[in-house]
């Protein structure tokens, strides 16, 4: 399966995200982080929005963080999600500071609020790698 096949929905890769996406494929989770303030922030744009800077870097982050919130998903709003009812969709607190949207991998009933959680990165339609997370042991 390619990524024109995959059903699921993806961002597109611009010039300004390619960095993002690229840290995925190597296992690295990356955030813009402004050259002025030192800002960390996701999702990526052209000014920071601390100190309204147009001067940034990609920088790897420790994929590490707490919940902050979380849904599980037991109706099918998407087709292409159906075969993985329930799903849980998680509000990550990085310890950078972004707060970050994304899925668990394992488990939900586990879950609580300031739960220790680490990135995994889960490789889709044979093409791209995106990031989720896992209760920390």
């Amino acid at each position: 399966m390619n990524i024109s096949e995959y059903l699921k929905m993806l961002p597109e890769i611009t010039e300004v995200n390619r960095p993002y996406w690229e840290g995925c494929e190597v296992g690295e989770l990356r955030l813009q982080t402004c050259i002025h303030c030192g800002f960390c922030r996701y999702p990526d744009s052209e000014l920071c929005p601390r100190c309204l800077s147009h001067e940034w870097a990609w920088r790897k982050v420790s994929g590490k963080g707490r919940v902050w919130s979380w849904v599980v998903v037991h109706q099918k709003y998407f087709e292409a999600f159906a075969d993985e009812l329930p799903y849980t969709v998680l509000l990550v607190e990085l310890d950078e500071g972004p707060r970050i949207i994304s899925g668990l991998v394992g488990e939900a009933r586990r879950l609580r609020i300031d739960q220790p959680v680490e990135v995994v990165f889960t490789r889709v339609a044979n093409e791209r790698s995106i990031p989720k997370f896992r209760i920390v042991q």
